[in-house]
C-alpha cells in the first residue's frame, strides 16, 4: 500500500467521530497523520481523545499541530486557571472529563500538549498550521505567535484571490507564494457554505464544524481523497458541544 499522508480537521472532544474516522480512512503504519489543532473543547470526551492520540502516536507516524483550544486547556492542566471565554466555547465540558483524572493523567496530557508545535513544512514545501500567520515573509518571521492559533486573514486572503491569477503574478498574494500548498483547520467551512473542505488558491480548510452540526474530516494530501465521521453531534444526542441552542 502506498504511503499517504493524512490531514485531520477539528476535533473538539469528539472522540466518537475520531476513532470512526479513522476506522473509514483504515490507516497504517506506513501512514503520516497530521492533526490540524483543536483536538479539545466542545463534546464530552476530549479527555479520551488526548489518551487516543498519545496512544496511537506510539504507533503511529503522527504530527501535532497546536491550535487555541489547545493552548488554552494546556494552561488550565498546568495552572489551574481559566477564563470565561474559554469556558463558554467547550472549556465547561472539558473540565467536567477531568474531574477525576490523576494528577499523573494531568501532567502527561499537559506534556503532550507543550510539545504540539504552532506550525509544520514539510519537504514538499507544504505548509500545516491551525489558523494562519500574517508575515508576508512566511510564518518563520512571524512577530506574534498567536496568528499561528487566531488568524483568519490567510484564509480571506485565498478566498478572495482571483482564480485567474497566476502564482507568478505580482498581484498573487505574497503570503500564498511560499509555499505549494497550505492546510489549515481553525474556521468551520460552514462560514462558507460547505459542509467539506473548502480549496482556495493554495490553501485547504480542513475544519468541516465537527464542534458544531458537521462532521469531522480528513484529506489525503496527495490525491485529494477525503473521508468523514457521521455529523458529530449526532454521535452525542445528549450534548451541545459548542452549539448554542
Amino acid at each position: 500500500m502506498k504511503k499517504r499522508t493524512i490531514v485531520i480537521g477539528d476535533i473538539h472532544g469528539g472522540y466518537k467521530a475520531l476513532t470512526q474516522l479513522l476506522e473509514r480512512v483504515e490507516i497504517t503504519t506506513d501512514d503520516t497523520l497530521i492533526f490540524l489543532g483543536d483536538l479539545v473543547d466542545g463534546w464530552s470526551e476530549s479527555y479520551e481523545v488526548v489518551e487516543y492520540l498519545l496512544e496511537l502516536e506510539s504507533t503511529h507516524n503522527c504530527m501535532f499541530i497546536k491550535g487555541n483550544h489547545d493552548l488554552y486547556c494546556e494552561y488550565w492542566l498546568d495552572t489551574g486557571k481559566s477564563n470565561q471565554n474559554w469556558h463558554e466555547h467547550g472549556g465547561a465540558a472539558t473540565k467536567i472529563g477531568y474531574i477525576d483524572k490523576t494528577k499523573a493523567d494531568k501532567k502527561s496530557h499537559t506534556a503532550f500538549f507543550r510539545r504540539m508545535k504552532y506550525y509544520h513544512i514539510d519537504e514538499e514545501q507544504r505548509l500545516f498550521i491551525h489558523a494562519g500567520f500574517t508575515s508576508l515573509h512566511g510564518p518563520e518571521k512571524e512577530q506574534y505567535e498567536s496568528n499561528y492559533i487566531w488568524d483568519r486573514t490567510l484564509l480571506e486572503v485565498a478566498i478572495a484571490t482571483d482564480e485567474r491569477l497566476a502564482i507568478n503574478s505580482p498581484r498573487y498574494p505574497k503570503r500564498l507564494k511560499h509555499f505549494k500548498e497550505i492546510y489549515i483547520g481553525h474556521t468551520p467551512t460552514q462560514g462558507y457554505g460547505s459542509d467539506k473542505p473548502i480549496h482556495a488558491a493554495n490553501l485547504w480548510d480542513i475544519d468541516t464544524g465537527a464542534a458544531f452540526k458537521g462532521r469531522l474530516t480528513a484529506m489525503d494530501i496527495d490525491t485529494k481523497e477525503t473521508w468523514q465521521s457521521e455529523p458529530v453531534y449526532l454521535l452525542y444526542p445528549k450534548e451541545k458541544g459548542r452549539n448554542k441552542i
